[in-house]
């Protein structure tokens, strides 16, 4: 009967997923779920980090004098326990959002020293 050479391994493919979250301040969209922003990525705190090599849909809203939109597509890059999340290099991302990430940057918070 059907012997073991003859059938096909799953082939694995890192998913596309949808990242769709609304934050009510730049402020807690910085210190509550993105650290370790940069133009080229950020890391992203969470407690269901997706695998390496996951393709993101990103889309965020951000409320600062009027509602603000970053929006494009990562990968996640490295996965971390300590603390929880992944990294996410940017892929590809709208204009819009590099001069939001361009903000986000200047706003960070002080250093505790």
């Amino acid at each position: 009967m059907g012997g073991g050479s003859g059938e096909k391994k799953p082939v694995l493919r890192p998913k596309r997923v949808d990242v769709n979250v609304e934050f009510d301040s730049i402020e807690q969209f910085v210190n509550e779920y993105v650290s370790n922003i940069s133009k080229s990525g950020a890391f992203i705190r969470t407690r269901d980090p997706w695998p390496v090599g996951t393709k993101l849909r990103l889309r965020f809203t951000i409320m600062a004098q009027d509602p603000e939109i970053l929006e494009g597509m990562g990968e996640v890059v490295r996965v971390s326990d300590r603390p929880r999340g992944m990294g996410v290099a940017f892929v590809e991302l709208a204009e819009t959002s590099q001069r939001l990430i361009e903000l986000l940057l200047t706003r960070r918070p002080r250093s505790r020293t």
